[in-house]
């Protein structure tokens, strides 16, 4: 069947920093289409460089002009084209704009990690003396900025218990300035209701930014709930290969034109190189998230059999308090378990994850590489027990990143582990 992608759009692209442009109107992102066809063709021009097929990287900090009648054009708004590596990049902009369209959005601002695209979104929206409202579930350099760091700048932050609605209403006052959720939440894998967290945002007029990065837009696309803003930490799952640090903010293109604005104040944008890698990645994106949403489930399914687990978190599970939620949201529940070793120490734990084979012992996740991890040791290492209970990291806890290997050979590593590693030793 031949697929209806307009030649004028095609042509659309060709010319560098058209990225104000709706995705529907560049190739591969026409509604009609598949989420794998636009993770292949959405925001790339048609013809390319020389002819190229894949996005030529360019290595460029600066971009020259032909006489002064041409930055002339520039300068009033003529010409939209690279000015100076700060401002754009070619590299960004196709990848920005198959972002956007993956995500259902108008615009997408690229940064050089997922940390930088929170505090540069954050940063852009809020003045001294303005609030922010916190589900308390969340990663916590997130929760460490907003805390540690926004207080500063006269910035309050209230966290509320994670799905409390009501509690997050009653935190609101004429002060607030934004709503912030993960869903899934990390590493409780807790979902909200985003409609109703969009809605409550929109009844008291405040913005509304949900991190989706476990959910990825493969799985669950917020803008379509009513959300402002999306977050992914573009390292995980959308990059997908453990090779480069990125993240994104999704929304409006009239919403994130002060947010790119600042970026290039700032400065916080990513390599040409590793904005070529992320593009990459996401050609295979819809096929990576296939296997890591059926590695999840299987893996997940394991370990909840198992008599040595005492608890998995995964929203897959009937018995996860999210299930009901996310199976009415959410196309699949990604790669990311978190589970209880009964009645084990973190020592047990420990002893436990250092017995696996396959998985590597490491932060992040959503890489085609299994990850393994005790929150409490990589994260939480150095808060006070009092807090590591407040936010719900047990000394028994482990975080696994399901990655695209066979299921069958994850589940025999798990279990010559979990049965080889003698309780109390």
């Amino acid at each position: 069947m031949a697929i209806d992608i307009p030649e004028t759009a095609a042509s659309q692209v060709n010319r560098p920093g058209s990225q104000h442009h709706s995705p529907n109107t560049h190739p591969g992102s026409h509604p009609r289409l598949g989420i794998s066809t636009q993770a292949v063709h959405a925001g790339e021009a048609r013809q390319k460089d020389e002819g190229a097929i894949s996005t030529p990287t360019y290595t460029a900090s600066t971009y020259t002009f032909e006489s002064t009648a041409a930055l002339l054009r520039f300068v009033e708004g003529a010409d939209a084209r690279q000015e100076y590596g700060r401002y754009g990049n070619p590299n960004e902009l196709s990848a920005e704009r198959k972002l956007a369209a993956l995500e259902g959005a108008e615009s997408a601002v690229l940064y050089s990690s997922g940390m930088a695209a929170i505090v540069g979104l954050l940063m852009t929206k809020l003045s001294a003396g303005d609030e922010v409202v916190f589900f308390d579930q969340c990663y916590h350099r997130s929760r460490e900025f907003c805390v540690k760091h926004l207080s500063r700048f006269g910035v309050v932050t209230h966290q509320v218990k994670t799905g409390d609605f009501a509690a997050m209403e009653r935190a609101i006052n004429a002060r607030t300035k934004m709503l912030i959720s993960e869903s899934p939440t990390n590493p409780h894998l807790t979902v909200i209701d985003i409609e109703q967290f969009a809605a409550l945002g929109k009844a008291h007029g405040v913005e509304t930014l949900i991190d989706a990065t476990l959910a990825t837009p493969y799985n669950i696309q917020p803008i379509g709930l009513g959300v402002d803003y999306v977050l992914h930490s573009a390292t995980k799952y959308l990059g997908g290969h453990n090779d480069l640090l990125a993240g994104v903010i999704c929304g409006s293109a009239e919403k994130l034109e002060p947010v790119r604005a600042l970026r290039g104040t700032l400065g916080s944008v990513n390599s040409p190189h590793n904005l070529y890698l992320l593009e990459r990645g996401l050609k295979t994106f819809a096929l990576r998230m296939q296997r890591h949403n059926e590695n999840g489930i299987a893996v997940a399914q394991f370990l909840d059999s198992h008599p040595r687990i005492e608890k998995v978190l995964y929203p897959g599970l009937p018995n996860h308090p999210s299930h009901a939620m996310a199976v009415s949201q959410m196309k699949g529940f990604g790669g990311l378990i978190t589970f209880m070793v009964r009645d084990a120490d973190w020592k047990e734990a420990a002893r436990i994850i250092d017995a696996v084979r396959i998985p590597r012992i490491a932060p992040s996740l959503g890489g085609v590489e299994s990850l393994i991890e005790q929150p409490l040791v990589m994260s939480y290492f150095h808060y006070s027990p009092a807090d590591r209970e407040r936010f719900g990291i047990w000394d028994n806890m482990i975080r696994m990143s399901c990655g695209i290997e066979d299921a069958a050979d994850l589940i025999a590593d798990l279990k010559q582990a979990l049965e080889g590693v003698p309780a109390h030793g």
